[in-house]
């Protein structure tokens, strides 16, 4: 696909994630290249000031340091301005809500008044509002390519926890060649390859290493004991 091709139609999952630079509520950040290595997980908010958002930042900022042990920056994004950004977030760092206060909001938020940013990555759509962005999430990894996306309509709070579960899942499945089955959590058995040989599904019930099980020739488990 060419490059004028891309850049008319929306990002996909496998997509190199599109690259921008844009002011932040801690400078200038040009992305991806100040995220190589990184895990990202970039996501638009509808508007500063509030009330869904404000919890959501919250949840965020107690959350950073389970994020960075996985390797993964946090990066922000509305149509508000810089100074908007700013007073709000310093606002948020006086409440108290559901057991956390003086949450601090180190991340970045790309200040996004000309939309240039948020059309690249389908943050606006028109049917919902023509001046917020919709509640997107990017799961973009080390080679800045897109691996999740996700998007909540504007009355809903994001479950973080579910998507730092989706990071963690990835990176399980990078690191050691599996899928993670439904409801999937750290500790618990993840599923192998299937077979793609007659003679190898014929051998796929009978798993020679002890940690591995199959519930059909199509369906195979290993034991995780990490």
């Amino acid at each position: 696909m060419n490059e004028e091709t891309m850049n008319n139609r929306l990002p996909l999952i496998g997509d190199k994630a599109p690259s921008f630079q844009a002011l932040t509520t801690n400078g200038t950040v040009h992305f991806p290249e100040d995220y190589k290595g990184k895990w990202v997980l970039f996501f638009s908010h509808p508007s500063d000031f509030t009330p869904v958002c404000t919890t959501e930042f919250m949840t965020l900022a107690s959350m950073k340091e389970e994020f960075k042990a996985l390797n993964t920056e946090l990066l922000g994004l509305s149509v508000d301005s810089l100074y908007s950004h700013i007073a709000w977030i310093r606002k948020i760092e006086e409440l108290e809500w559901n057991g956390m206060k003086n949450v601090k909001i180190d991340f970045p938020v790309i200040a996004d008044l000309n939309m240039k940013v948020s059309t690249k990555y389908g943050m606006l759509q028109p049917n919902v509002s023509s001046t917020q962005a919709v509640r997107a999430v990017f799961i973009i990894d080390p080679d800045s390519v897109i691996r999740s996306i996700v998007y909540y309509p504007l009355t809903t709070g994001r479950n973080f926890e579910e998507i730092k579960r989706v990071i963690m899942a990835l990176q399980k499945a990078d690191a050691e060649h599996c899928s993670t089955p439904a409801n999937w959590t750290p500790g618990k058995d993840v599923i192998i390859p299937t077979p793609v040989t007659c003679e190898a599904a014929a051998a796929g019930m009978a798993c020679t290493n002890e940690d591995e099980y199959a519930l059909d020739w199509f369906l195979r488990f290993r034991k995780d004991n990490k």
